[in-house]
């Protein structure tokens, strides 16, 4: 008897979490078919479109989202996950990117090595309510909530020892392989107990994702979200549908030049039935808008160079744009990118604002009677080696925060008279007991090895961008 690795238990894992959330969300399986003909139609007429992930990889690619409500939940998250081979990647406090009372940290659980990427690169976008933040919850408020958390159990000890021990192990056997995938989904299954009606509204005058984490008995997967390799035309194909989208796409404009990091968008919320009880004991029904399915374009993976220039030019789009129109913002976006953003991969490279990987060319397609010269311009002009864009596999702030606060019907509230709690990538590390990556850090280490694998094979000291 084999055993099931960790790959083969996330890819499996994300197969069978994709058909619960369109059975239970019609919208998605829409979602999902606009996506699939998008990108068959662009990869059979754009040859460039497989230097970001080949058709395949972009076919099963997926990122979830779900919220949690303690430290101790967390932990479990992170013990589930790291059966699956995902590990805690970057720190993001979306209470500091949206204008809207949306009190919550977040990690992104997935793959770290290029290789495990490949073969599958789920990723879930986790939030953890900060419930130790005054602005949102003064004493009382913050009291009762940290009890109502502390009574409920999210995973079944089963699942949790399961996925303790797939982690220990690299894997499971084929039988508790099944079962701990059986559980793990059902956990993230939207639940049918009936909400406390007067508990859950409290929560929701302070946020509406507050009350979707303290307000209920379980979590869920808030969002599904597949990989789209043209999204301009998705969110037009979606309307024509029938489907009613946010107002714009999040992150970099569409223009002219290289993909870079992430743009995002998402249909609204839907109207669903949810069960609820009341003060005098009876239980009614009523609808709440909680689940929404985005989708995702990802580009080049930015260094801290890269990045300080986009969040520059988003910053100055904001100045000019005020309170423009989405398309009208789109405009002045895209004339700051064409005026100040690179044009070209080799302008990222040289320019060291983007990640590659670099890889010698054949011996037979080198020139011939020459040497290689030692800088990355001349290697890349002369055509001793190649580079190829590393994708870039993480979030946006302020992109999640918007999608969140696209989806919302009140902006809640948040006294800014009051202190917030202090939360960041160490105290998160400390929290779940096991490192929080820094993705430049990882994008940066495949870069320097590629790099210097490929000064090697041209008989070349290793060197690494500056």
């Amino acid at each position: 008897m084999g055993t099931v690795p960790a790959w083969q238990l996330r890819a499996a894992f994300a197969r069978r979490l994709s058909d619960m959330y369109g059975s239970e969300v019609p919208a998605y399986t829409t979602l999902l078919a606009a996506v699939a003909e998008i990108n068959e139609d662009v990869s059979r007429g754009d040859g460039a479109a497989g230097r970001l992930g080949g058709i395949e990889r972009v076919a099963a690619e997926r990122h979830g989202a779900i919220r949690v409500g303690t430290a101790r939940e967390l932990r479990q998250v992170a013990a589930i996950f790291g059966a699956m081979g995902m590990h805690p990647v970057d720190f993001y406090d979306l209470r500091e990117a949206s204008s809207s009372s949306v009190p919550v940290v977040s990690t992104a659980f997935r793959p770290i090595e290029a290789a495990e990427l490949a073969r599958n690169p789920f990723r879930v976008f986790t939030s953890l309510l900060t419930t130790a933040d005054r602005r949102y919850f003064d004493p009382d408020l913050r009291d009762r909530l940290e009890a109502f958390l502390a009574r409920r159990e999210l995973f079944p000890a089963e699942l949790t020892e399961l996925a303790e021990r797939g982690e220990r192990e690299g894997g499971l056997a084929p039988e508790p392989a099944e079962r701990f995938l059986t559980l793990a989904v059902d956990a993230f299954r939207l639940s049918a107990t009936p909400i406390d009606r007067a508990w859950y509204e409290e929560l929701a005058r302070v946020s509406a994702v507050a009350a979707d984490i303290g307000g209920v008995s379980g979590t869920h997967i808030n969002h599904l979200t597949p990989r789209v390799l043209d999204i301009d035309r998705l969110y037009r194909e979606m309307q024509r549908r029938g489907i009613t989208m946010i107002d714009a796409i999040q992150g970099p404009p569409r223009w002219d030049g290289p993909d870079v990091l992430l743009r995002q968008t998402s249909f609204r919320a839907l109207e669903e039935k949810r069960h609820f009880r009341r003060a005098d004991g009876g239980t009614e029904t009523a609808t709440l808008r909680v689940r929404f399915g985005e989708v995702e374009a990802r580009g080049i993976a930015l260094t801290a160079t890269g990045r300080a220039l986009y969040d520059d030019l988003m910053a100055e789009t904001d100045r000019r744009a005020g309170g423009a129109a989405a398309a009208d913002r789109a405009e002045i976006a895209r004339a700051l990118w064409t005026a100040r953003f690179p044009h070209t991969e080799r302008e990222l490279a040289l320019n060291a604002q983007a990640f590659f990987t670099y890889r010698a060319v054949a011996a037979d397609r080198r020139p011939a009677d020459r040497h290689p010269p030692a800088d990355l311009a001349g290697q890349l002009d002369q055509g001793w080696i190649d580079a190829e864009p590393i994708v870039y596999e993480d979030f946006l702030p302020r992109s999640a925060a918007g999608i969140f606060q696209s989806n919302l019907t009140d902006a809640g509230t948040r006294d800014a008279a009051r202190s917030g709690a202090h939360y960041d990538r160490r105290w998160l590390s400390e929290v779940i007991e096991r490192p929080v990556h820094d993705p430049v850090d990882l994008y940066g280490a495949q870069r320097d090895a590629s790099l210097a694998e490929a000064r090697a094979a041209l008989g070349l000291p290793p060197s690494a961008p500056g």
